[in-house]
């Protein structure tokens, strides 16, 4: 599985570092003004309904942990730790380095594993969803949807408006509904919540990029 992230504008991983375009950061900080916040707090509401009260959490992909700093502020008992990648200096959550393939912790080690964004930017999801599911009494997943008209295209904007200007890898690998479908059974977890309208985007921009396009779901491993 290839899974690269950058720290602000350095693109890591390919044996050189580059900064990111101006057009680029602008696009960006443009994003970050109007979308960012809004997706933020929208998202972290979800979440804390989500997990159950006084978890102990691992966000794999955690960036950052903005919304993990969050969660904690307003879920007390709560309790997260990351990992990724990479490493930010400026993490707002204990981070430890992963390979990208195996989460490196014993069995059921927590309460509840998240994966917010993160799956799509990997060439293969399963591996990671296997792991979640042995480190994992929950598995919390964002993601998108790749149906509908033009999904795969307005997927790819979204992502490129929302990440390139942080130098993350793009594969755009978006799965259908079905496909998701499919990864769950066969990493072993069934869904227990699940939510397709998740009110990310203020109106009319709602109308273009939500529109079916996202999920965020509690799964549990199949015991057996």
């Amino acid at each position: 599985m290839v899974w690269q992230e950058s720290d602000e504008l350095l693109v890591v991983g390919s044996g050189t570092s580059q900064a990111m375009p101006p057009r680029l950061t602008a696009v960006g900080a443009l994003h970050d003004k109007i979308v960012f916040g809004r997706r933020v707090r929208t998202l972290t509401q979800h979440l804390i309904s989500l997990v159950p009260p006084n978890s102990k959490i691992l966000d794999v992909g955690c960036g950052d942990g903005t919304i993990d700093s969050l969660i904690e502020g307003w879920a007390p008992g709560t309790t997260i730790e990351g990992i990724d990648v990479l490493v930010r200096a400026n993490a707002k959550i204990p981070v430890q380095h992963f390979d990208g393939l195996h989460i490196p912790y014993p069995d059921k080690s927590f309460d509840a594993v998240m994966f917010l964004d993160v799956l799509h930017h990997t060439d293969d999801p399963l591996p990671l969803l296997r792991e979640a599911a042995r480190v994992g009494k929950n598995i919390i997943i964002k993601d998108h949807y790749r149906d509908g008209f033009l999904a795969g295209p307005t997927l790819r904007f979204m992502d490129w408006v929302g990440n390139a200007h942080h130098g993350v890898l793009l594969p755009y690998n978006y799965l259908t509904k079905a496909e998701w479908a499919n990864a769950f059974r066969t990493a072993g977890m069934k869904p227990v919540e699940l939510r397709e309208s998740l009110g990310l985007y203020p109106a009319p921009a709602s109308w273009i990029f939500e529109r079916g396009l996202h999920f965020l779901g509690r799964f549990e491993p199949i015991q057996g």
